[in-house]
């Protein structure tokens, strides 16, 4: 991450916190999710490949169930839906177990701290139920002020609730938020809150962000936080 050199915006434009997705963003479970999909997929008969993995970015439990359950022409009731994501929940959980302060990505605490010493609130908004555990191994639970996960909001990305939802408990204005995201659907999601965004990976999934960097470690906070930098 390049550090902040320049001076903070005025108050008209200035920002006030980040809201960081956590998977993709701060460390990366995304093998854990796609290894829990592929196994209940194998168990099932289903199709899953790492295409359909790769879609899921983002996405809500039992969104991505639908999805699978869509690639494969399968219906069912609620409640094996629910048995079926709850399994598939409990291979994830189980290889947690390995994670560990060494699988946040390069660049990734810097950036959170370098956010810290800017004056700025630091939160999470992620999709996943398991937020609070993946942030425990890490051993980074103290560094943010609010946690917005998937037990707080009924509706997921790409609806704007769990950035609001974080950007209230912060006590910050949606306009004087940015988010830091790796999935589509959570640009969207942060652009439908009126936040500013921040995508990590490639253009072809992410050059609707207000700006876009291949890796956590190539994020320039000075650009972001410099209101003619905006587009960059």
């Amino acid at each position: 991450m390049r550090p902040r050199t320049g001076a903070r915006a005025d108050e008209a434009t200035r920002l006030d916190a980040v809201i960081f997705d956590l998977d993709g963003v701060l460390t990366d479970t995304a093998e854990f999710h796609e290894r829990g999909w592929a196994r209940l997929a194998d168990e099932q008969g289903w199709h899953f490949d790492s295409a359909l993995a790769d879609e899921l970015r983002g996405v809500s439990r039992m969104d991505s169930l639908e999805r699978i359950l869509a690639e494969n022409g399968v219906t069912a009731d609620v409640e094996q839906k629910r048995e079926w994501a709850d399994r598939k929940n409990r291979y994830y959980v189980d290889a947690l177990d390995e994670l560990s302060p060494a699988d946040l990505l390069p660049g990734a605490l810097e950036l959170v701290l370098a956010c810290k010493d800017e004056g700025l609130a630091v939160a999470i908004g992620s999709s996943s139920r398991n937020a609070p555990m993946v942030l425990d191994r890490l051993g980074i639970t103290d560094q943010f002020a609010a946690v917005s996960d998937g037990n707080a909001v009924e509706r997921a990305k790409p609806a704007p609730d769990l950035f609001l939802h974080a950007a209230d408990q912060l006590g910050v204005a949606a306009e004087r938020c940015v988010v830091v995201e790796d999935a589509a659907s959570g640009v969207d999601a942060a652009l439908a809150a009126g936040m500013v965004t921040v995508g990590v990976g490639p253009a072809e999934r992410l050059g609707h962000a207000h700006h876009r960097f291949d890796t956590v470690a190539e994020i320039d906070l000075d650009r972001i936080l410099d209101p003619e930098g905006a587009g960059s």
